[in-house]
């Protein structure tokens, strides 16, 4: 099992030195998208920062809080489309046919598919996060935290676009509603949990995973428990396990060089 394990991440890590060394065929295109998202990330700094010297506190988040959640939510995307990138495009590789190419590999199939190409923007999420951890909340413990839930993160987004994507096997305009689903994670993990209430605040943390792959997180970066970090590890061990088990029961629906679009 072990042997699997090491063999999967070794798959992994060479796909990702493969893909970044394709980006970086044009250095000043591959600095450039990294530099223009992290400044496109510190524009969001200013928003917050206005907006907290009318108010101590927003939804229960001070400055340095809402810090620290900007940061690890732009970290989480950052790694999962770092490594997974693939994985939030997979309704257009069904939907094209285009998956036919990753069947004929002699590798898993999901792993070929969802690490086969790097979102390199997405590096300038990562490194902003880590900027925004060392500038306004920055401790040895919260740095190590902060490094186990981008992992946790990376892995529950997705595992959660891969689920929402592999509802195209089923329903061919699935990937717009996918891609909303997963875009939704994206608009709420930039607000503060304590603003939302009712049924809202139930769906962030039961059918949008945004609540396990961030807001928890956040909550144990600033007074830590063990069982919190209990169901952020289960929660991302059961959705992954979710998600895999319906991308291949849709595998099977699949058929070799399908251009659904024709069936519309």
């Amino acid at each position: 099992m072990l042997m699997v394990v090491k063999n999967q991440l070794r798959v992994c890590l060479l796909s990702l030195k493969y893909n970044i060394m394709r980006e970086m065929l044009n250095k000043v295109t591959f600095l450039t998208n990294i530099g223009f998202m992290m400044l496109n990330n510190a524009a969001f700094i200013v928003q917050w920062i206005i907006l907290l010297r009318l108010k101590t506190d927003i939804g229960g988040y001070t400055l340095r809080e809402i810090m620290l959640l900007w940061g690890l939510a732009a970290s989480t995307f950052g790694l999962a489309r770092i490594f997974f990138a693939r994985a939030f495009a997979l309704p257009e590789l069904i939907i094209s046919g285009k998956l036919d190419s990753y069947l004929v590999v002699p590798k898993n199939v999901l792993l070929s598919v969802i690490t086969s190409a790097t979102n390199t923007s997405a590096i300038g999420d990562l490194l902003y996060g880590l900027v925004v951890l060392c500038i306004f909340c920055f401790s040895v413990e919260r740095f190590f935290l902060f490094l186990l839930f981008t992992v946790t993160g990376g892995v529950i987004i997705t595992a959660f676009a891969l689920l929402m994507g592999s509802l195209t096997f089923w329903f061919v305009r699935a990937d717009a509603f996918g891609y909303h689903m997963v875009n939704c994670i994206i608009s709420f993990a930039t607000y503060p949990d304590g603003i939302f209430q009712g049924i809202i605040k139930v769906l962030l943390y039961n059918v949008i995973p945004v609540g396990m792959a961030v807001y928890q997180p956040v909550h144990m970066m600033i007074q830590f428990n063990v069982g919190g970090l209990l169901a952020v590890l289960g929660y991302a061990a059961a959705i992954t396990a979710v998600a895999v088990f319906v991308f291949y029961r849709g595998l099977r629906r699949y058929t070799s060089g399908n251009l659904m679009e024709a069936r519309m």
